[in-house]
């Protein structure tokens, strides 16, 4: 049984003048979420054993502030290939984990976050948080699978249970969606 973690970077600021969209920061509402999801992710004991992210300035951002509120200091595994990138291609990147790796923690962006949810876990009702995402999976969310495999490499479609799915307006009701 392997763990699959996933964050959303939190909201980023369209209104700052960078030349890249990788370039992107988070705003000040991304930070309130990222500080409010680690804190979150400490009180409930989440820990991971590596933690693979994409390279944009969001999401360094957001592991940062998650940091922080966790008490630790990240190290990631900076993958490029994760920027923007669908499912099929973060399926890619996690078959080339080591099996050392029990539980991933795996930041990156959407609709890539999302596919990866509908992907893995299969929409047979055995996953009631799945109806949640479908909704949305906002930015800064947490989303918790359990797979049924041994090996990264044998990740494939609909080998997971969604446990958790975790949103900054779960557990904070101002940062929902603006009205």
């Amino acid at each position: 049984m392997k763990k699959l973690t996933l964050l959303r970077h939190a909201k980023s600021g369209w209104d700052d003048q960078v030349a890249r969209d990788f370039d992107r920061p988070v705003n000040a509402r991304g930070i309130q979420a990222a500080l409010v999801m680690g804190k979150f992710m400490k009180a409930q004991g989440l820990s991971f054993d590596h933690i693979l992210a994409s390279p944009a300035v969001r999401v360094i951002e957001t592991l940062e502030h998650v940091g922080v509120a966790m008490g630790k200091k990240f190290d990631p595994q900076w993958e490029r290939r994760i920027y923007l990138a669908s499912s099929v291609t973060i399926i890619d990147v996690i078959r080339d984990m080591s099996d050392e790796h029990d539980h991933i923690l795996l930041g990156g962006h959407n609709p890539g976050m999302e596919d990866l949810v509908f992907d893995l876990v299969p929409n047979d009702g055995t996953s009631p948080l799945r109806d949640d995402v479908e909704e949305k999976y906002p930015t800064a969310s947490l989303a918790e699978l359990k797979l049924n495999i041994k090996s990264w490499a044998d990740i494939n479609n609909d080998c997971g249970v969604l446990n958790r799915f975790t949103r900054p307006r779960d557990l904070d009701p101002r940062l929902g969606p603006e009205t």
